[in-house]
């Protein structure tokens, strides 16, 4: 699985930083090292949405709150 969050100016914003280090946490408490890899793009073209995170081909709108619930419900139930 590939998980790539955008890291662009509006996501930034958004907290883009918060949930790349929420995620590469969440992953490693899990052992999902070898399953799932993280990756950043600088922008995903759904700026008013972020902030955007796509798994493999499906797009995700996460916020820093809301990063546990999307890896429960989205990277969890993938794995």
């Amino acid at each position: 699985m590939k998980i790539t969050v955008c890291i662009g100016s509006s996501c930034h914003l958004k907290g883009s930083r918060q949930v790349v280090e929420q995620l590469q946490k969440l992953v490693a408490e899990n052992k999902l090292e070898d399953k799932v890899e993280l990756g950043a793009t600088f922008c995903l073209g759904k700026c008013q949405q972020g902030v955007c995170v796509m798994v493999d081909e499906e797009f995700h709108s996460v916020s820093p709150d809301t990063v546990e619930e999307f890896f429960e419900n989205v990277v969890r139930a993938k794995v």
